[in-house]
C-alpha cells in the first residue's frame, strides 16, 4: 500500500526537536508539523550504548576493527559455557567494542555482549574436583556437584549525561513553541539480575540454560525527551543443548529468549529496544531477542548457524518483524575469519519511505514494505603479513539486499585498515573506516534505499558517527572514521574518534533515529524529503575506560557534532555545534 505524505507529523518523545529536524531538512518540500505525542509515533533509538549482560569478565574475541592485539581486551562473555569460550582478543574493532563492561553514553561501550554463538570447547570438563575449586572461588555459584552448576549472575550501572544544543538546535528554528530543551540532564539506571545452569549429561551433551531480567530507568528527561520512566522486563530465558564429541561435527541447539548477533552486527546483533517508555536510552541494556531459535553445527574452523528470530521491541511501537536465515563462517586461530549470513524477513509490518520522482515532493511511503526483504552479507578479516606488517589488519563487510514484491535493489559496505604500534608507548592503535549505505535515487522508479534491520550501533561498531547516530540510521549515508586507541596501562583505554558523514543521495529520505520502526499517526509519517547538500555533520568523541577491579567499570566521555552545510543549508545561519559528556559505572558478578 502506497501513499503520498503532504504533511508531516512530529515524532513522539522528541516532540520539538523532530518536528524542526523533518521540518528544517525539507529544503524541496514546505512541511506542517503537527502536534501528536501518541506513543505508536515514536521511533526506537536503540543504540549509543550497549550496556553489558549478565557474563563473567573474560578475554575474547571482538570481530573487527578497533581493538589492540598488543593485549587482551577485559571484556565479556556469556557466563553459561555453553555459550562463549575464552580467546585471546587481537586488533579488532567491530560492534559493541563499546562495551567492555562500561556504559558508554555517547555511543560506546565496551564490547560486553558480543555474541557469535563462538564455538565451545569439545572436551567435557573432567573433574568434581575443577568444579569445586570453582564454586569455592566463585561466590556467586548457588550449586556445583555431579557435573552440574547453578550460577546467580548480577550486573547494575548509573549513567549521569549532559547534552546542549541537542540536535544542534534546529527545534529552536522549526518548534519554537513546542516546548523542546536542547539542555538536558539526566540519570540512567539499570539492574540485572540472573541465574543460569549447565549440566553435563550421557553421551557427551551439556545441557545449559539462563534466565534474567531487567530493570531500567531515567530520572530527567532524555535527549528524545522523555523521562522519570522505566520498566522492568524478561531479557534471557533460554534452554540449549550442545554436544561435545571428540570426533566428528558437534551441535549446539537453543530456544527462547536470548541474544545473538551475527559476523559483525552489520544487520543482525541488536536485538532489543531501550529508551522511551523503558528508560536508559544511552546505557540500553537489552540486547536480547524476544524470541530467538538457533541451531548452531561446527567442525574444525567451520560453523554453520541457523535462526529464526522475533526481536523485543518498544510496546508503544512494534514492527511485529520477525526473521529466518542462516550463517556460515570460518575462523583461523589467529583471528583471521570470512563468512556469509542470508536473512529474510518473514514477516513485519514495518514501511519505506522511497524519494519523489526527481526529488521534488514529499516522498511516497510503503506500508509494510519490509516484509519478504532478502539480505546477504558477506564479512571477511585477514591480517596476512609477518615481521613488522604482522600488526596490519583488513577488514571488509558487504551487503546487497532485494526484495521483488516492492522493486527493491539496495547495498551497503565498510573497509577498515588498523595498525597496532607495539614499539610505542601506550601501545597505539590506529584504524579508519568507510562506510557508505545506499539511498533512495530520486531519478529511478526501482527502490534503492538500505535497510540496516537490527545493527550493532556503537561508535566502535555500526554506528554513523558518534552524536549523528542519534540522528541518522544506516541509510542514504556514508562515512569516513578514524580511530586512535591508546592503552596507558592494563587497565586504562583512552580512545578518540573522528566521523566525517555525509549523504549518499540528494534530495532522497534521510531518516532520523537510530533504528527508527516507521510508523503513523493520523496518516502521516515521521520521515524527512532529504537534504541539497551532502555533508551532514563532523563528529568527535573523546572517552577513557578504567577497569577499577574485576567487578567494577569506569567509562567517562565527552563528545561534538559540528554541523555540515547539509544541516546549515536549512538555517539562514550557522547551526550551533552539539557537545555533550557522560560518566557512569557499571558493577557485574
Amino acid at each position: 500500500m502506497n501513499f503520498q505524505v503532504s504533511r508531516w507529523a512530529k515524532w513522539a518523545p522528541p516532540s520539538s526537536i523532530f518536528v524542526g529536524l523533518l521540518a528544517g531538512l525539507m529544503p524541496v518540500v514546505p512541511a506542517m508539523a503537527q502536534e501528536n505525542d501518541a506513543p505508536s509515533t515514536r521511533p526506537q533509538a536503540e543504540s549509543l550504548l550497549v550496556a553489558p549482560s549478565l557474563i563473567e569478565p573474560v578475554l575474547t574475541t571482538d570481530s573487527a576493527g578497533d581493538r589492540p592485539d598488543s593485549q587482551g581486551e577485559l571484556l565479556f562473555t556469556e557466563s553459561p559455557d555453553s555459550e562463549l569460550t575464552l580467546a585471546e582478543t587481537s586488533d579488532t574493532e567491530q560492534s559493541e567494542i563499546e562495551q567492555s563492561g562500561i556504559g558508554q553514553s555517547d555511543t560506546e561501550q565496551p564490547d560486553t555482549e558480543q555474541y557469535d554463538i563462538e564455538q565451545p570447547d569439545t572436551e567435557q570438563p573432567n573433574t568434581e574436583q575443577a568444579e569445586t575449586e570453582e564454586s569455592v572461588s566463585d561466590p556467586m555459584v548457588l550449586f556445583d556437584a555431579n557435573g552440574w552448576t547453578i550460577r546467580s549472575h548480577l550486573q547494575f550501572g548509573v549513567n549521569a549525561v549532559s547534552e546542549s544544543n541537542l540536535f544542534w538546535n534546529l527545534a529552536d528554528t522549526f518548534a519554537p513553541d513546542a516546548g523542546f530543551d536542547s539542555d538536558q540532564n539526566w540519570l540512567e539506571f539499570y539492574i540485572k539480575p540472573g541465574i543460569s545452569f549447565t549440566g553435563i549429561l550421557e553421551n557427551e551433551a551439556i545441557a545449559y540454560g539462563m534466565i534474567s531480567a531487567v530493570a531500567s530507568g531515567t530520572l530527567g528527561t532524555d535527549a528524545y525527551d522523555t523521562g522519570d520512566t522505566g520498566r522492568v522486563t524478561l531479557e534471557e530465558g533460554y534452554v540449549g543443548l550442545r554436544s561435545t564429541y571428540s570426533t566428528g561435527p558437534n551441535f549446539d541447539f537453543s530456544v527462547g529468549p536470548r541474544q545473538l548477533r551475527l559476523g559483525t552486527g552489520m544487520l543482525i546483533a541488536n536485538g532489543a529496544s531501550n529508551g522511551f517508555e523503558r528508560g536508559a536510552l544511552k546505557f540500553g541494556p537489552r540486547k536480547a531477542w524476544e524470541l530467538a531459535a538457533i541451531g548452531r553445527l561446527f567442525q574444525g574452523d567451520w560453523a554453520g548457524t541457523f535462526f529464526y528470530l522475533d526481536p523485543n521491541e518498544l510496546p508503544s511501537n512494534n514492527s511485529e518483524t520477525s526473521l529466518a536465515g542462516v550463517d556460515f563462517r570460518y575462523d583461523r586461530p589467529n583471528g583471521n575469519y570470512v563468512g556469509l549470513t542470508y536473512a529474510n524477513v518473514l514477516e513485519s509490518n514495518a514501511a519505506y519511505p522511497q524519494a519523489a520522482f526527481g526529488g521534488n515532493g514529499p516522498p511516497t511511503i510503503t506500508l509494510g514494505a519490509r516484509e519478504g526483504l532478502n539480505a546477504l552479507n558477506f564479512y571477511g578479516r585477514v591480517n596476512p603479513f609477518q615481521g613488522s606488517l604482522e600488526p596490519l589488519f583488513f577488514a571488509t563487510d558487504a551487503a546487497y539486499e532485494w526484495n521483488s514484491r516492492i522493486d527493491q535493489q539496495a547495498w551497503a559496505g565498510r573497509v577498515q585498515l588498523g595498525y597496532t604500534f607495539h614499539q610505542l608507548p601506550w601501545t597505539p592503535t590506529l584504524t579508519y573506516s568507510y562506510q557508505t549505505f545506499s539511498g533512495d535515487d530520486p531519478s529511478t522508479s526501482e527502490l534503492e534505499r538500505f535497510d540496516p534491520l537490527y545493527y550493532e550501533g556503537s561508535p566502535s561498531s555500526w554506528a554513523t558517527g558518534s552524536k549523528s547516530s542519534m540522528v541518522f540510521i544506516n541509510s542514504n549515508v556514508q562515512a569516513h572514521q578514524v580511530a586512535l586507541r591508546l592503552s596507558p596501562s592494563q587497565t586504562d583505554t583512552i580512545t578518540l574518534r573522528y566521523a566525517h558523514i555525509r549523504a549518499n543521495e540528494l534530495r532522497s529520505p534521510v531518516q532520523f533515529g537510530q533504528a527508527t520502526r516507521f510508523d503513523f499517526s493520523n496518516g502521516f509519517s515521521s520521515v524527512i524529503s532529504g537534504v541539497t547538500d551532502p555533508h551532514l555533520s563532523d563528529d568527535f568523541f573523546l572517552e577513557y575506560n578504567r577497569v577499577l577491579n574485576r567487578n567494577i567499570f569506569l567509562t567517562t566521555g565527552v563528545s561534538v557534532s559540528i554541523p555540515g552545510e547539509g544541516i546549515n543549508a536549512v538555517l539562514d545561519t550557522d547551526a550551533p555545534y552539539w557537545y555533550g559528556g557522560f560518566v557512569n559505572m557499571v558493577f557485574n558478578f
